[in-house]
């Protein structure tokens, strides 16, 4: 991980490498930035608000810590989350192996196994599906300490009044607690997994309660009903520290707790501790977890909130900056809001050592995992925003696992690496009968690594990610069956396209995929060039005959045997409409796009995609000079493109964030503000310049 005066160096040097058209007018970043800062004034369960640095996060309630999880267990829950903190159940006993039996598919004469089908073997399919998930590691809440434990309720509090402020990445929350006065600051540590607190209030019975849990796949992350299944110990406990043991199974954790003035922790029943104020008004204390046993005194919680302010006053003093309140376009303070908030979030979540799952280190989705294909729709965004180093430190995970990409491949009968869909840490994938059968997360490591070329045009670069690349493009040449009738290269069956939508062993050459194929292929055999190679003939032999894009009646289909693209099956992912917008356009009509794209704003079934798909959409229509329709689908009112107060992008009941919507968004404003590549040399080019819409972008860096 990058230390701050490192992040900083690279952010500085990322600066002066910018690319973009600045607009004439300084932006007044602090100002900018601090109208928008979440404030809260009464309980929301579904509107917690977040505290991290990429590795570590924490979600608190109105209190500014855990203090009323069940509160919002079942809307946005309560979770201390790190990108190692992961948990395992125990194989059943009556699963005899870990080896899944592969459901075999008719591939062009020969039979490939993908690990689609649980018949026979549902207990190992859902095992492998929910192993391992992550893990919850800490609850940490306010209660009282009398006679005996006291639960704080929500009707005890009043007086609501919590902000983040965005500019330090700092917590202050005040209310009363039975008519007392109470304020706690929180914050996170820009480079340890360590929250540090501090709490004033002339209350004398009030303690922190530190609780572990089990290991859960759900949402919540925790499974508070089986305390004989792990184990907390108190190891060394002194005058003012103490060091806790946690053991989950096979998975082992610490947490370290350290407090000033007077307090004392004791243990509370078998997995809780209660830090118990003393006479002051005044507590401070930080917690820190580690996958290994720590050593050292930690930062203090003044330290904390120190190095916390000056590492985020320097994120959003360097990289990118845009400003839209000047815009008559009553929408443009709401879609400033988004942006803002996004970028927060993106670097609390998106910036680890790991691809972000879904959710983020926020809560569970899809038992913790991680899905490859959305990485590109979390962090490439990072790029353009020049922040590249939050993005880089979650590609160095792809050079870890590409062994086991290779053998992937291999085991189906092709060369090259085949990258895995929904992951853990292990780069392991997981069964599921859509996931192994999507192909579109292939080319991505390709266009990770142009990104930062585009960045650091470097010898450097280019030996850094040469293997990413070029064991991409090998499978993705081999992958592609040449059809000797029709002479040309096809993609599939089976497959299953970004709109998933479709059978696999009924679909083939997807529009979105085969433009993907052709700009990934292109770009490896750029890297080639740079490199002093020579063009591999077999690469350009697959973009010389790949199959044109399918369009039918006017628009692109979402695949070759899809009978019509605006039917019954209109809804999902509108994922035709990437091969211009996510991608420059390798071989697209550009008069096809616009009629798909007018069709598809008019038709599409809204209340039924994801957050993506309206990013996904602007990006598609501003390289289309449709700058309204950008716009519009920017800011489209429907339940899929909400965002709520804490800038969280909701979808449904079990998934209550989404950050590659907010992902997307960044990409897509970065693009309509800052440029593309071969687009118009204004300001703003994907902004309508009717005068309805006032733009001031700052540090772009241009979009392929």
């Amino acid at each position: 991980m990058l230390s701050r005066r490192q992040f900083l160096q690279s952010l500085v040097a990322a600066r002066l490498c910018a690319s973009t058209r600045p607009s004439a007018a300084a932006i007044d970043r602090r100002t900018l930035v601090r109208r928008h800062n979440p404030r809260l004034r009464e309980i929301d369960p579904l509107c917690p608000l977040s505290l991290g640095n990429g590795e570590f996060a924490f979600t608190a309630d109105v209190t500014g810590l855990q203090t009323f999880p069940r509160l919002y267990a079942d809307a946005m829950p309560l979770c201390t989350m790190s990108q190692w903190g992961w948990h395992t159940r125990p194989l059943p006993p009556s699963i005899k192996s870990k080896i899944l039996r592969p459901k075999f598919y008719e591939t062009y004469g020969r039979k490939v196994g993908y690990n689609t089908s649980s018949e026979g073997q549902t207990e190992l399919f859902n095992w492998l599906r929910e192993n391992p998930h992550r893990l919850h590691l800490g609850q940490i809440g306010l209660c009282l300490v009398a006679d005996k434990v006291v639960e704080i309720q929500p009707a005890n509090i009043s007086g609501i009044n919590q902000q983040l402020d965005l500019w330090r990445g700092v917590l202050k929350s005040e209310f009363k607690l039975f008519g007392e006065p109470v304020s706690i600051i929180t914050a996170i540590h820009p480079e340890q997994d360590l929250l540090a607190v501090v709490i004033d209030s002339p209350l004398r019975n009030l303690a922190v309660r530190i609780a572990f849990p089990y290991g859960s796949p759900a949402m919540q992350a925790a499974d508070w009903n089986e305390p004989d299944k792990h184990q907390t110990r108190i190891i060394t406990h002194e005058k003012d520290r103490a060091l806790i043991a946690r053991q989950l199974d096979a998975d082992a954790y610490f947490t370290t707790v350290e407090w000033r003035h007077e307090a004392r922790l004791d243990a509370e029943g078998k997995h809780a501790l209660l830090l118990t104020v003393g006479p002051r008004a005044r507590v401070e204390f930080v917690v820190a977890f580690s996958q290994d046993r720590p050593g050292g005194a930690l930062p203090s919680a003044a330290q904390t909130i120190a190095a916390t302010a000056d590492s985020w006053e320097t994120f959003w003093t360097e990289g990118a900056a845009v400003e839209l309140a000047g815009s008559k376009d009553n929408r443009a303070i709401e879609l400033e809001r988004r942006v803002v908030l996004s970028q927060y979030l993106t670097a609390i979540q998106c910036a680890g050592s790991l691809p972000p799952q879904e959710t983020g280190l926020t809560v569970n989705s899809w038992y913790g995992k991680f899905h490859l294909e959305m990485h590109w729709w979390h962090a490439t965004h990072f790029a353009l925003w020049n922040r590249l180093p939050l993005f880089e430190k979650s590609l160095r995970w792809y050079e870890s696992i590409l062994p086991r990409a290779q053998e992937l491949a291999r085991s189906q009968g092709y060369r090259g690496a085949r990258w895995p869909k929904m992951v853990g840490p292990a780069g392991r994938d997981s069964p599921s009968p859509i996931g192994p059968l999507l192909i579109w997360q292939q080319p991505h490591p390709i266009f990770f690594a142009e990104l930062c070329y585009q960045s650091h045009p470097t010898g450097t670069t280019l030996q850094k990610y040469r293997e990413l690349v070029f064991q991409s493009a090998e499978f993705m040449a081999d992958y592609a069956f040449f059809d000797k009738r029709a002479f040309r290269y096809v993609l599939g069956p089976p497959v299953i396209p970004a709109q998933e939508n479709h059978p696999p062993a009924e679909t083939w050459n997807p529009t979105f995929e085969l433009a993907y194929w052709s700009y990934g292929l292109n770009v490896a055999q750029r890297w080639r060039e740079r490199l002093g190679l020579k063009r591999n003939a077999e690469w350009d032999r697959v973009v010389r005959n790949l199959s044109p894009l399918p369009s039918k009646n006017g628009v692109y289909l979402a695949h070759e045997n899809c009978p019509e693209t605006f039917s019954e099956r209109n809804y999902d992912h509108p994922s035709m409409l990437g091969a211009l917008g996510v991608l420059p356009g390798d071989g697209v009509d550009k008069g096809v796009m616009r009629r798909t794209l007018r069709e598809t704003m008019e038709r599409w079934q809204w209340d039924k995609t994801w957050g993506w798909d309206y990013p996904l959409t602007a990006m598609t229509a501003a390289r289309l000079g449709e700058t309204k329709i950008a716009v519009d689908a920017l800011m489209m009112q429907t339940e899929k493109n909400r965002y709520l107060a804490n800038g969280h992008n909701w979808q449904r009941p079990n998934l209550p964030c989404y950050l590659p919507g907010n992902g997307g968004l960044l990409y897509a404003i970065a693009m309509m503000a800052g440029g593309w590549k071969n687009g118009p040399n204004t300001n703003a080019p994907g902004f309508p310049a009717d005068g309805s819409w006032s733009v001031r972008a700052d540090n772009f860096r241009l979009a392929d």
